[in-house]
């Protein structure tokens, strides 16, 4: 089998040879009938083309002067593109459902299939795919000015290979939303109606730019939807870029209908032919169900409590809810400009890490947490934080709350109430200690600890100068404030700013500590506030 643009499927159990004009045209006609007589053996030869009129004619009038020369050539034309219902004397579009046609043909001919055979084969496939294609960003063409078709935000159904206009525009979704509604049109296509119970191959092709965590994504949505709304069985699922279009962000879904019985059967055993083609995967493709097992609970230990609101909430309790209710908010506040700050020095997404973490205990805050036990709202708050948030960021957090709250539930009687500066003092040097102990950062490394250590060490000197709960919040606020300002010149030797050059990290401050010194500075304001 020949086709054009597919060099990667050219390889033992696929292409014999392909041919490739320039980008985005159609090669000669010449060019193709030297192919076609370099490749034509005794059984002869099988074209296989995406439906465009320039690769219509050009192959077709190379196959015609073959033809006359006495070759064997036949022609097999794919066309499965579901955007527009009725395409007109043009035909539809092949896209990326062609791969699924080699790889079948090009089985059977391996297998030892005469050309009528393999011809017929592919014929098969051709009338039994559909394809859709979407796409974030249209592709640019070699040296010329890349496209300002879409908008941000803005995503193309429909479109082609080549660039060619979708059917709609449309503001992005959801990977959920935009698979179930591009599954939804190719199903309900005018050609391809798919019925429950069906055996269906999925695949879901890369058009360029699309990266992996995408790709997963799409292909998630794609199983459960075809799985649990469409309810057809997946039989096969490929994943990868078969079918590109230069630099274009987006992905294509291919459906391909499986015979019943022993005629779908063979039809699988040629798509898990293994093949030596490039850009063939040669994966188990397979789709078979994962078991869902529910989280086994842990143990019980002294800093499990009561997860509900008391009835009556004290004094102490509505000042502790007020204290992290402005905390969680000053970090929401701040999360644009924390993402800024680790975008110099780090992943860029500090800000969305914390921001994330106040949301979920926003969201228990008010419900589950037992604010008259001061060391059980603290551990509420490790659980909040190490349910809801990964990273390095959040097991830091996490390892400090709970070792907070361990020292909390140590030094007040009973752990409940009557916590003051020398309690809370002890319970941030625990939790620093904790961080400094598992993270292996220190003062000085340009990390959290270089807000948290001073504030401490301020908390602990308003305790031993008896100074209220007020005058030691805002001072421990303020030593915060001050330690993260001094990140500015210190080297990073912990957390992925030290992997970053010096000169980036001067006048830049670390935006762990200034997330401390967020949520230190809307602490202490609160305190002030309820007092």
């Amino acid at each position: 089998a020949m086709s054009l643009g597919y060099a990667g499927f050219v390889g033992h159990g696929m292409l014999a040879g392909a041919v490739a004009g320039e980008v985005f045209a159609s090669p000669s006609a010449e060019a193709v009938l030297a192919a076609i007589r370099t490749l034509t053996g005794p059984k002869g030869c099988l074209i296989i083309l995406m439906n465009y009129t320039g690769d219509r004619l050009h192959f077709g009038l190379a196959a015609e002067q073959a033809k006359a020369e006495g070759l064997k050539v036949e022609m097999v034309c794919v066309g499965e593109d579901v955007a527009i219902d009725s395409p007109g004397l043009a035909g539809r579009r092949g896209l990326a459902g062609t791969a699924l046609v080699l790889k079948v043909a090009g089985a059977t001919a391996a297998a030892g299939g005469t050309l009528a055979e393999v011809a017929a084969a592919a014929q098969a496939m051709a009338d039994n795919i559909a394809t859709l294609g979407v796409a974030l960003r249209v592709c640019t063409l070699p040296g010329k000015a890349a496209s300002d078709r879409l908008k941000d935000g803005e995503i193309e159904i429909g479109l082609g290979i080549h660039g060619e206009p979708g059917i709609e525009k449309t503001q992005g979704m959801s990977a959920r939303d935009l698979t179930q509604r591009m599954l939804n049109k190719i199903a309900s296509s005018s050609f391809f109606k798919l019925q429950e119970g069906e055996r269906v191959v999925l695949l879901v092709n890369n058009l360029g730019a699309s990266m992996a965590l995408e790709m997963g994504c799409v292909t998630q949505a794609a199983l459960t939807a075809l799985q649990h709304t469409h309810k057809v069985v997946v039989e096969r699922c490929l994943v990868g870029p078969f079918v590109t279009s230069l630099d274009m962000a987006g992905m294509s879904l291919t459906l391909m209908r499986v015979p019943p019985g022993a005629e779908g059967d063979a039809i699988l055993a040629k798509l898990d032919y293994p093949v030596n083609a490039a850009g063939w995967p040669n994966t188990n493709a397979k789709v078979v169900p994962i078991a869902i097992l529910p989280v086994p609970k842990g143990s019980s230990s002294s800093l499990d409590v009561a997860t509900h609101r008391p009835a009556s909430v004290s004094a102490e309790g509505l000042g502790l809810e007020a204290a992290i209710r402005a905390a969680s908010d000053a970090l929401i506040r701040d999360q644009e400009a924390l993402n800024a700050l680790d975008a110099k020095v780090g992943d860029g997404d500090c800000g969305d890490t914390v921001s994330h973490g106040a949301n979920a205990i926003l969201a228990e805050l008010g419900t589950t947490y037992p604010l008259n036990d001061v060391a059980g709202t603290v551990a509420a708050l490790a659980r909040s934080v190490r349910q809801a948030v990964g990273g390095t960021s959040g097991a830091l957090y996490d390892v400090a709350l709970t070792a907070a709250a361990a020292s909390l539930r140590e030094s007040l009687p009973g752990g409940a109430g009557g916590a003051g500066p020398a309690a809370w003092a002890g319970a941030l040097r625990a939790g620093a200690s904790a961080v400094s102990k598992y993270g292996g950062a220190r003062a000085g490394s340009r990390t959290m600890l270089d807000a948290l250590l001073p504030a401490v060490a301020a908390l602990e000197q308003a305790a031993a100068q008896g100074l209220n709960g007020v005058e030691a919040a805002e001072a421990a606020a303020a030593a915060a404030a001050a330690g993260a300002e001094a990140t500015k010149e210190m080297a990073a030797n912990a957390g992925r700013a030290s992997y970053v050059p010096a000169e980036v990290l001067r006048s830049v401050p670390d935006p762990g500590a200034m997330a401390v010194a967020a949520w230190m500075a809307a602490v202490a304001s609160s305190v002030k506030a309820s007092a």
